[in-house]
This record gives structure tokens, sequence and C-alpha cells, in this order.
């Protein structure tokens, strides 16, 4: 059985910078993408980055050039490095692990597993 645990958040000023990890303490296979998602409260879930077997990443226009993924899907590891960060930034973020990808990497439709959450709280 797969399963996903994240670790890393906390709180954090503006600017600050923080960052996540996720791992896989189960049964490990070679996934087809890992991703991050987060949820602040009232709001749906959202993509947040992606990265694929082949080493390929995807991110949200909102944290481009701000947050940058790493990870490796043989283990089905995860990381997230989030920079200049804002309060905006502030949500449960959750990492997500796919076993066969069916459309584009950001929907949700993709992971068949997730973790529980982390908090991620960027104080202004």
């Amino acid at each position: 059985q797969v399963q996903l645990a994240e670790s890393g958040g906390g709180l954090v000023q503006a600017g600050g910078s923080l960052r996540v990890s996720c791992a896989n303490s189960g049964r490990t296979f070679t996934s087809q993408a890992m991703a991050w998602f987060r949820q602040a409260p009232g709001q749906e879930r959202e993509f947040v980055a992606a990265i694929t077997e082949s080493g390929n990443t995807n991110y949200a226009d909102s944290v481009k050039g701000r947050f940058t993924i790493s990870g490796d899907n043989a283990k089905n590891t995860v990381a997230l490095q989030m920079n200049t960060l804002k309060p905006e930034d502030t949500a449960v973020y959750y990492c997500a692990c796919s076993s066969r990808l069916l459309t584009r990497l950001p929907s949700r439709l993709n992971y068949n597993y997730w973790g529980q959450g982390t908090q991620v709280t960027v104080s202004s």
C-alpha cells in the first residue's frame, strides 16, 4: 500500500522561504508523476507544481519563479522549495502521486495517491 506523508510545513513571514517534503513509507513503485496541490480555507484544492518520471516540471502561474519542485519518481519522493512567500500562499499543502497519467499534469484526475497534508502559514 502506498502511504505518502508530508513534512516541513510551518509558519514563516512574508518574503521568507520554506521547504516541504513528501515520502512514501509503503510500497514503492515508479510513478508517472508526483505533484503538490494546496487548499486554502473555503477554497478548492488547486494545483501547485508537478514533476514527471522523465524530469519535466509544470508550475501554476501563481508560483512560477518562486517555487521549485524536485523529486524521484522511482522512490516516490518529492519536495517543494518555496521562496519569496506571500500571505496568499497560506494553505494546506498536499503531495500526490500518479501511477498513470490520464490528462494534463495539473488535473487532479491524474493522481490516485495523496498525503494527509501539511500546513503552511505565511504572515504579513
